[in-house]
């Protein structure tokens, strides 16, 4: 039996980094997973290896998060079976561009704030009454140091994360007695795809941002989740902020020569 046989797990964003990882921990410990991506194949190739691996159930399906109506049909249209949905999982989300904020991208700044805001909110939208009909649940956010501390040319990305620091709060108020936990898990730097995608596949640019240090680990940061959801039912893990040894905050890195 592992630490979360009988669960099931909601992971957004799970053919790669944060998402993935925690897709692979929660099958080593037994979870039952939904996962949703936008890229359909490779994620169907990662759910048949985790039921051969692990022996789970998994349910996977193409989703856009930042598509209201194509959340709200997904979700409605899970099986019944499906729909007992114990963890979710918000992890999509993505930072596009560096730049003054004179200077920046509206484009970027709205494929952010679609993905990391309102994708955040519409597929919590729809997994909260679930969670509430049953009296229980754990609904994750993964934010990010970036939602505690604005840095150099971070300005529209950090404003999603603060966002998504307050939303978990708000979450947290507004169903304190339904029985739901809330908890947020804030990484700093992750060497993950996140600086390949702000840096538009430009995998030299992407490579700097982690020279000269130990960053976390996709690994890392599924392990503190899966903590965070499995501590007794009477407790209530609000808050992790998480950074390698060598980062202070997202603007100040010691690095080595």
């Amino acid at each position: 039996m592992g630490l979360l046989s009988n669960k099931t797990a909601f992971i957004t964003g799970a053919t790669s980094g944060i998402g993935k990882a925690c897709a692979e921990e929660f099958a080593k410990e037994g979870a039952d997973l939904i996962l949703s991506a936008r890229r359909i194949e490779k994620l169907n190739e990662f759910a048949e290896i985790l039921k051969k691996d692990f022996g789970i159930k998994v349910f996977s399906f193409k989703l856009d998060v930042r598509n209201y109506q194509d959340v709200k049909n997904s979700i409605s249209s899970l099986p019944g079976e499906w729909k007992k949905i114990d963890i979710l999982i918000n992890n999509a989300g993505l930072a596009r561009g560096l730049s003054k904020i004179y200077e920046g991208d509206v484009e970027n700044w709205e494929e952010m704030i679609d993905t990391n805001i309102k994708g955040l909110l519409y597929v919590s939208r729809q997994i909260l009454p679930l969670m509430i009909e049953r009296q229980q649940g754990h609904v994750v956010n993964i934010g990010s140091t970036a939602g505690h501390y604005v840095y150099p040319n971070g300005n529209v990305y950090c404003a999603t994360k603060h966002a998504v620091n307050a939303l978990t709060q708000a979450i947290r108020i507004d169903t304190v007695d339904k029985n739901i936990h809330v908890t947020s898990v804030d990484p700093g730097m992750v060497h993950t795809n996140f600086s390949n995608v702000r840096y538009s596949g430009d995998t030299a640019k992407a490579e700097e941002v982690y020279k000269g240090i130990e960053p976390l680990t996709a690994e890392d940061i599924a392990n503190t989740v899966l903590f965070c959801v499995t501590r007794p039912k009477h407790v209530n893990i609000n808050e992790i902020i998480i950074t390698p040894l060598q980062q202070a905050s997202p603007a100040y890195v010691n690095r080595n020569k």
